[in-house]
Parts: structure tokens; sequence; C-alpha cells
């Protein structure tokens, strides 16, 4: 099964893209393919400009066609997740994320962020009519120490994600058996 991550800040390292760092390490240790994806992807004047054509841009949303699930992690900014993502989730095509199981991830600087994203980022999820978004991962700041290459996060945070993360693959392997009968009864 194909997924994709999405890190949605504007800086590279950061703590948010730091859970999908160790997100992907474990997925692909499960046997996933997972493709990763940033900000950094595309041109800052691509995003602003709202060129569809833009490169990156359709070869993003080829693989997303082609993905199973995706992972999204933002950091919080303002009670709402970074702006650049949502400019770039605002130039999807509206059925985006159909058929597709989404894993929402965001860090702030306080607890008091957590609702953000049921808030702000899952509306906009299912306006790209999402098949199925998943209770997502808060981190406040202070449970992630490290965030580089080898990111460290506290045991209860390090928990909460590795259990979201079982949750998205029997997400994706339900997601999977529905279209494989889904086809098989048009045969």
């Amino acid at each position: 099964m194909n997924v994709i991550t999405l890190a949605g800040s504007p800086r590279l390292p950061s703590r948010s893209s730091s859970l999908l760092t160790l997100s992907q390490r474990w997925l692909e240790q499960q046997g996933f393919t997972v493709t990763p994806w940033d900000l950094f992807n595309f041109k800052a004047e691509d995003l602003l400009y709202a060129r569809f054509d833009s490169p990156a841009l359709q070869a993003f949303n080829e693989q997303l066609a082609q993905a199973d699930g995706v992972i999204i992690s933002t950091p919080i900014y303002k009670a709402s997740f970074s702006g650049a993502l949502k400019t770039l989730l605002d130039l999807l095509p509206e059925r985006a994320f159909e058929h597709k199981v989404i894993l929402p991830m965001a860090t702030g600087g306080s607890v008091g962020h957590m609702l953000a994203l049921d808030y702000a980022l899952k509306p906009v999820l299912n306006a790209l009519k999402s098949q199925e978004i998943l209770h997502g991962v808060f981190a406040d700041d202070s449970q992630i120490t490290q965030y580089d290459r080898n990111p460290l996060l506290s045991p209860a945070l390090e928990t909460r994600l590795f259990d979201s993360l079982e949750t998205f693959t029997r997400a994706l392997a339900r997601q999977s058996q529905f279209n494989l009968a889904g086809v098989s009864s048009l045969a």
C-alpha cells in the first residue's frame, strides 16, 4: 500500500515534521511504501500565485491519486494550521482525498492548541472528500525534545503516535478490502 506524508511546516527540520519522520520509518518497517512531501517541494511563487499547472503540483496530484492514505503534519500558529499548508490544500482538486484514509498530526506551544486539528484542519480535509479522517495526534512542544534526523519524543507521545499508526494501518486494510469487494461486485 502507498502512503504519502505531507509536512506542512514552513521550516525544516521541525517538530511537526519529526512526527512524519518516525511515522515513515515505522510504516516502512511494516512493508508500506511511503512517499514524503513537504512545502519545500513546491516553489513559493507557484503556491502564492495559484499555478495549478506547476510541475511539482501535477506530480503531487498524480502520486496522491495512487495513494491509499495520507498523513499530514503541521505546526499550529494562531489557533490554526500553517497558512502555507492551507495554500497548498487550496490548490488540490475538489476530490483529492476521495477514497483516502487521512491521519492528521499537529504540534503546538501548548495543549491549548489541541482542538485546532478538529476545528481548523479537519473541515478542510472534509472539503477534499476524505474517505476517513482518523483521530489526530497532537503534541505540545515539550514532548519533542529533538527533531532533526533522529527525533526524540516523550514516552507518552511515542506511545500515542505508534497507536495511531496501528489504527491508520487497520483503516487502510479495511479500505482496501472495501475497494476490492466493490470491484468484485461490479464484475
